[in-house]
């Protein structure tokens, strides 16, 4: 059973369906890149200053960097440091929504 895509009290149904629409479109591209670092502060506060800049942000993990089992765990941190919504994640692709 996977795990649900939303943080704290937040619910997937709360997200409006243009959000849902523009966040799984494939015209939107990743604009964060999580590489041989990992999760760093500076890549938290790259991520908190883009989603005040454009409310959504796509981000893409390096594959091999963590296990696939550890992809909810790891997205739902990002969310929760960056103050975001998790709209979407599938696999090393999430994105990010601040209302």
């Amino acid at each position: 059973m996977a795990a649900p895509n939303h943080i704290g009290g937040d619910d997937l149904s709360d997200i409006p369906k243009s959000i849902k629409k523009m966040a799984l479109s494939r015209d939107l591209k990743p604009t964060i890149r999580v590489g041989k670092s990992g999760i760093t502060d500076n890549l938290i506060l790259e991520i908190t200053g883009q989603l005040s800049n454009k409310n959504l942000v796509k981000i893409k993990i390096n594959r091999g960097l963590f296990e696939k089992s550890d992809y909810d765990a790891l997205w739902n941190h990002l969310a929760k440091e960056t103050n975001s919504t998790l709209v979407s994640a599938r696999g090393n692709v999430g994105v990010l929504w601040k209302q």
